[in-house]
């Protein structure tokens, strides 16, 4: 390229980042202008809105982003960022989008697998509910409401203060956002106990696209149903959940136990697949499998290390019972156990030692974010010995992706797959989640680290649920409908709403037509009564994690 040539390129660079800056400052006033119409009028409108000329925007933007493949420099960002501390101000928000007709995505924790809260091919905005978190915990009759930024740690940190036999069943990361969470289903390690997030929830409060607040009464119960897992932001703003509490003893125990190949993991893991779903509902256990190198003597070795973690609802003596009579192959020992506070169990799920304070609860930010990228799916039929073996050496030839059993069972198995938009229930052994994390930048290796575990997840295809073969909504995954080489392999948009809601995607569709006709709530699932088509649909995804 010629000196002259080249300085002509940088002349159109500055020109064309300029104008975006401008065109930014120009919605930037005229947002700002609508929000200031249309709130409370006490409230200062520019001190909530973030543009990309604000010093502050990168800070903000970031913050509530767990995943580092969506906060690289080449990103898309959004023109605006908006933090309402009251609901007026979230009120006008999407009265304001609208009108002006940009996406609004809404955000609570961050914690979307797929980036799908922070990031878009379109201009959008950000409605980042995190200053929306207060939690009213109501002893007496045993709920809370709480809002829609608040994360589940502050949620199992106010149940705490207020009783030690009481807590919620929910995810095992306390920086979840209670917004995503309870909205897509809402699993955690009480769930064959008492079931999922949302089998709990017994009222909300919802902003329509026309602005108006909802509780379950004046939204009526199709919609109040649909927003029970079949995703919050499908449908309007969620502002907040009333929650039903649980009942926990004062002592529970938990235990983690490791085995290698060598050390009989094999026949232990097809076991623990046939007993799993049926053991005493007080007990859930996971198991993480991991490829590791094993040092020695005679050098290094690949391996298959499985790891046995488990929460039991009651005292060490009773546990050793129940696994002695079930499962007497993992040889459990009482020394192998922690008795320990239902709160304490929290803090042990989350990885942190027995010496840190329950205020860690009440952390919002997360002491390192990692490149990562997760699939899901469902078992229905135990594993043979020859199947795991041919899984441990495809692991092991992978290197580097990981995969998570969780039991099923119990409580899950007794709820109707229509009760709410969730339907994984009966039938369904354990769910796996498959992962693979990375610490280096760049395109190459992000390409080279979702293969590794698009490979894994292909290879089970013959053991996992089929037609369909299912997926659980909020570890979304962009991959179920677009095809490796990325092109679209959709059937009318149909393959995201079956896979994770099967038989209850029909019903979402009537609610969500209804609704929001227009569609100014899009969804990756949910946009099919409009004539939007999946691929521009796919353009304007919404997500609440």
């Amino acid at each position: 390229m010629s000196r002259s040539s080249f300085r002509l390129l940088l002349l159109l660079l500055g020109f064309l980042l300029v104008s975006s800056y401008a065109a930014s400052d120009s919605v930037y006033d005229t947002f700002v202008q609508c929000l200031s119409n249309h709130s409370a009028p006490s409230h200062q409108a520019s001190s909530i809105v973030y543009a990309q000329t604000n010093s502050s925007f990168t800070n903000v933007l970031r913050s509530y982003i767990r995943n580092e493949r969506f906060n690289t420099s080449s990103t898309p960002k959004p023109l605006i960022i908006v933090t309402p501390s009251d609901e007026s101000q979230v009120q006008a928000a999407i009265i304001c989008s609208r009108d002006i007709g940009i996406l609004l995505k809404i955000r609570s924790g961050g914690h979307d697998y797929d980036g799908l809260s922070s990031v878009s091919d379109v201009p959008f905005f950000i409605l980042d509910m995190f200053n929306l978190r207060s939690i009213n915990v109501n002893i007496t009759d045993e709920t809370a409401w709480v809002q829609a930024g608040a994360t589940l740690g502050e949620l199992y940190y106010r149940i705490w203060e207020k009783s030690r036999v009481h807590g919620f069943p929910a995810g095992v990361c306390p920086t979840l956002g209670v917004g995503g969470h309870l909205s897509g289903g809402g699993y955690g390690n009480m769930l064959r106990k008492y079931g999922l997030s949302i089998d709990h929830i017994v009222d909300a409060q919802i902003i329509n696209v026309n602005g108006s607040i909802l509780d379950r009464k004046s939204m009526g119960e199709d919609l109040f149903w649909a927003i029970r897992g079949g995703g919050g932001a499908s449908f309007g703003v969620i502002l907040s959940y009333k929650v039903k509490l649980v009942r926990v003893p004062e002592i529970v125990t938990v235990f983690r136990v490791e085995k290698t190949l060598a050390q009989n993991a094999t026949d232990l893991v097809y076991q623990w697949q046939h007993i799993t779903d049926k053991i005493d509902n007080d007990l859930f256990m996971r198991l993480l499998l991991q490829p590791i190198t094993v040092k020695s003597d005679n050098g290094s070795s690949k391996t298959v290390r499985v790891t046995f973690i488990s929460l039991f609802l009651g005292d060490a003596t009773r546990l050793i019972s129940v696994m002695n009579k079930d499962f007497p192959e993992l040889g459990l020992k009482k020394e192998d156990c922690k008795e320990m506070s239902w709160i304490e169990s929290v803090l042990y799920w989350a990885n942190f030692d027995n010496r840190t304070s329950v205020n860690v609860l009440l952390n919002r930010t997360l002491e390192s974010v990692k490149f990562f990228k997760a699939k899901s799916d469902y078992m229905q039929k135990p594993m043979s010995k020859d199947g795991l073996e041919g899984l441990w050496k495809k692991m092991i030839e992978l290197g580097k992706p990981g995969m998570v059993f969780n039991s099923y069972g119990g409580r899950m198995s007794e709820i109707p797959a229509s009760e709410t938009p969730f339907p994984h229930r009966a039938g369904n052994i354990f769910k796996i989640q498959y992962s693979v994390n990375w610490h280096e930048e760049g395109t190459e290796a992000d390409k080279k680290y979702v293969n590794l575990i698009r490979e894994l997840h292909s290879y089970m295809t013959p053991l996992v649920s089929k037609s369909p073969r299912g997926s659980y909504l909020n570890y979304r995954d962009i991959d179920i409908g677009i095809s490796h080489n990325g092109k679209d392999s959709y059937q009318e948009g149909k393959v995201y709403g079956v896979k994770y809601f099967m038989n209850n995607f029909d019903r979402l569709v009537k609610v969500k037509t209804a609704v929001d006709p227009q569609n100014f709530f899009s969804s990756i699932c949910i946009t099919f009564a409009s004539s939007i088509s999946i691929k521009s649909a796919f353009k304007s995804i919404s997500s609440v994690f």
